[in-house]
């Protein structure tokens, strides 16, 4: 077992989930990051015969786009603080080399930034990395890809939704009959929980302020119903409804009354949308106070559940929803899925020119002999 040094994990302040090393020899190791308006996500994974099993995971709060609703420009605090992660993300993926393969993404709040090349580009020169800024069709697409495993087979249409610092994409996606999801269309909602809580920053929103959130949330999506005719298809059970994000996942973790978060108990799991309510309203009876203190909020989220709840709500209450699957999974798993696919895909056509030349094949392989034979006459 080869750990990368804890020191750093110290120094960091950051949540490590920590595994046995694979040698190269045995699989691969893909790495995947997702830089958002919030926080700074790694992961490590080797791919399985049906997904992938996670090797390391990397996770910090580091508020990039703090700040950004002011003038669209990231503050030098927060571009310090996230190239410190990124510093950290270098370094556990050092301790993994070789990695087969790599994609690493920004999403909402670079996209937003008029300082983002100066940003990616400071990234480069301090830590080795190259991170992309990926639009929000692709961020919505990424994380469709990532839920799939909890998609119902049976139920061939999802609606999921990721609620994310900057933004809020909201995807409509259709399974084929090979397990693909293939995108109808997305919508993009310009605001997530970092952005509404600095709109808003009231340690307890008001009334008005969070019933404006569900208002505006409405109010866009109403072309994307007009398209795609959404509540008719959730009213059929047509439509399966995920939920994507930290206030997602921490809406499970409060019902489930979790002494400290626990993914496996989290994701997957399926909320009635009483339940979900009903998990909201005892959210904002906690108070910041009591948010502040909870084991799976915490400070670092206390003022952000809240402006997601309100995101939430407004989802929850423009759609017939009777139901929603919390998924502890999206961009960084969808981002490992493309490319474990597009890797595997390779190798199916690879071994199936191989087996439909067989003479070639044959061909190459008494070059290569006779070419061996020439060498050893050589030598002697």
């Amino acid at each position: 077992m080869r750990k990368w040094p804890e020191k750093r994990a110290k120094a960091a302040n950051c949540q490590i989930t920590a595994g046995r090393l694979i040698e190269p020899a045995e699989t691969e190791n893909y790495a995947a990051i997702d830089l958002g308006t919030n926080s700074c996500r790694l992961v490590i994974a080797a791919p399985t015969p049906s997904s992938f099993r996670i090797i390391e995971t990397f996770s910090k709060i580091t508020r990039l786009g703090e700040g950004i609703i002011n003038n669209n420009e990231l503050s030098h605090a927060a571009i310090r603080r996230t190239i410190n992660a990124l510093k950290v993300c270098a370094g556990v993926l050092e301790e993994y080399a070789p990695i087969a393969r790599a994609r690493y993404v920004a999403t909402a709040a670079c996209r937003r930034a008029k300082n983002c090349r100066y940003f990616l580009d400071l990234v480069k020169k301090e830590t080795g990395l190259t991170i992309e800024t990926i639009s929000s069709q692709e961020e919505a697409r990424l994380a469709v890809v990532g839920c799939v495993p909890l998609l119902n087979r049976h139920i061939k249409r999802a609606l999921v939704f990721d609620i994310g610092g900057g933004s809020t994409e909201v995807s409509l996606a259709r399974m084929t009959n090979s397990g693909r999801a293939l995108i109808e269309g997305y919508v993009s909602l310009p605001y997530g929980v970092v952005t509404v809580s600095e709109a808003f920053p009231n340690h307890d929103m008001t009334d008005l302020a969070y019933d404006t959130i569900i208002e505006r949330t409405h109010k866009i999506l109403e072309d994307f119903e007009a398209k795609h005719h959404i509540s008719e298809a959730i009213a059929a059970q047509e439509i399966q409804v995920l939920g994507t994000s930290g206030t997602v996942t921490v809406l499970g973790a409060v019902h489930l009354n979790l002494p400290r978060y626990n993914r496996s108990a989290v994701d997957g799991l399926a909320l009635s949308i009483q339940e979900v309510r009903r998990t909201i309203a005892k959210i904002k009876r906690m108070g910041d106070e009591g948010r502040r203190k909870h084991a799976c909020i915490g400070m670092q989220k206390a003022d952000l559940t809240i402006a997601g709840c309100a995101i939430i709500e407004g989802l929850l209450s423009f759609w017939p929803i009777s139901e929603i699957t919390i998924a502890d999974r999206g961009i960084r798993e969808g981002i490992l899925l493309d490319m474990m696919h597009v890797d595997r895909q390779k190798k199916q056509t690879k071994r199936k020119f191989r087996s439909r030349c067989p003479f070639i094949r044959k061909k190459h392989r008494q070059f290569n002999d006779n070419q061996r034979g020439q060498e050893a006459v050589n030598d002697q």
